[in-house]
């Protein structure tokens, strides 16, 4: 295995963590996770070699399905050709996927219910490990990682950030085209940014994160997206995720909606200035996790397990989750705060803590309302 500075992190937590006992059968545990090769490396590079280092015998064998919902959508149909096949016993032992796919899977009755039965189960806080855009997931899920979307702002242009959407717009009227977002092309770092702005300015953004669907609570959105036309004549629109980030960094607008691991991710590269900052603002914008689950018919459900509470113990949360990719940790974020030098602590969550990251930190709509939300933009704002 290629030497990588996640292997050698790995091999420094290995060490820190108690050994199994050394008569524990070989074993071969199977994951599968969608995702870019990042994913792939990191289990490989980061996780696998932990786990062995803790359950002598065990092999770790990692498969790769792809990047975006395209591989969590593989996954899907692996496990359903097995399920009907009348397998009884599945190639899959833990699997990492999107949450769009969580609910579809438990209500096929292809995943355990496994996540009261480990320890940290019990540190996981957010939304998003009950409900994945509105199915109910509840014990079947474990989030790998959050990302999370935020506005960020040059503090030498603005040194009083909005908290707050009414503040922003109050904020753009008086500094016209010096905030940014992609519109919903080009990445979903725009697309969270309208999504806020109906949950700020119309009806119960409870409803259209957990449902149940009704098509007339599209109705309630007229003067919302009015008011965001009428926002975008003082904004620059941006090409794309990237372009946010890029704009940011010439000084062409001082504030934008961004993927915070991929501030983050620029700031280290030198891509972005370094006295770049977040914040969230209320009543909050959305993020997504990716999850860890357990299919039903594992030939190696205790060793999944196991895998699974290692991967999202607060020592492998802080060093590979957090200080390897810039995500925030699928466990609570107080849990790790302990286990990370300070300076990286200091660097993820000083601007956004994990207070703000747990009150403001939303989920996108269920299915059916996010694509009426994008197509009622198209319609009503785009033109």
């Amino acid at each position: 295995m290629r030497l990588t500075a996640l292997s050698a992190v790995a091999g420094l937590l290995a060490a820190a963590l108690p050994l199994a006992s050394t008569t524990a059968s070989a074993e071969e545990l199977t994951v599968i996770t969608a995702g870019d090769q990042n994913m792939v490396d990191y289990v490989n590079n980061f996780l696998a070699p932990a786990f062995e280092k803790q359950n002598p015998g065990t092999t770790v064998r990692v498969v790769g399905t792809g990047p975006g919902d395209a591989g969590s959508q593989k996954i899907v149909e692996r496990l359903d050709a097995q399920k009907k096949a009348g397998k009884e016993v599945y190639d899959v032992d833990v699997a990492v996927i999107h949450e769009k796919v969580a609910g579809k899977l438990v209500q096929d009755g292809l995943l355990d219910k496994y996540r009261g039965n480990i320890d940290t189960g019990k540190l996981v806080t957010r939304g998003n490990a009950r409900l994945a855009l509105g199915a109910d997931v509840d014990g079947y899920v474990m989030p790998m990682f959050n990302s999370q979307t935020a506005i960020a702002y040059n503090p030498d242009l603005v040194s009083n950030p909005p908290k707050t959407f009414d503040e922003l717009v109050a904020w753009t009227e008086k500094n016209p085209k010096q905030f940014g977002y992609n519109g919903i092309k080009g990445g979903a770092s725009g697309v969270s940014f309208v999504i806020s702005w109906i949950y700020n300015y119309a009806g119960d953004a409870k409803v259209l994160q957990e449902g149940p669907y009704d098509a007339n609570e599209k109705a309630k959105w007229d003067d919302a997206f009015a008011k965001l036309k009428a926002f975008n004549k003082n904004v620059a629109l941006t090409p794309g995720n990237a372009g946010t980030l890029d704009m940011l960094s010439r000084g062409e607008i001082a504030m934008g909606a961004v993927w915070v691991d991929m501030f983050y991710s620029w700031k280290a590269n030198g891509q972005l200035p370094p006295t770049m900052k977040l914040v969230l603002p209320a009543p909050g914008m959305p993020g997504q996790p990716m999850h860890y689950v357990i299919p039903g018919k594992t030939a190696h459900k205790a060793l999944a397990e196991k895998f699974v509470a290692l991967a999202t113990s607060p020592e492998v949360q802080a060093n590979g989750i957090v200080k390897q990719f810039n995500w925030y940790p699928g466990i609570d974020a107080k849990y790790v705060q302990d286990k990370l030098d300070p300076a990286i602590w200091q660097k993820l969550f000083t601007d956004i803590s994990p207070d703000d990251l747990a009150k403001y930190g939303k989920s996108f709509p269920i299915g059916p309302y996010y694509a009426d939300l994008l197509e009622a933009y198209e319609k009503k704002v785009a033109e």
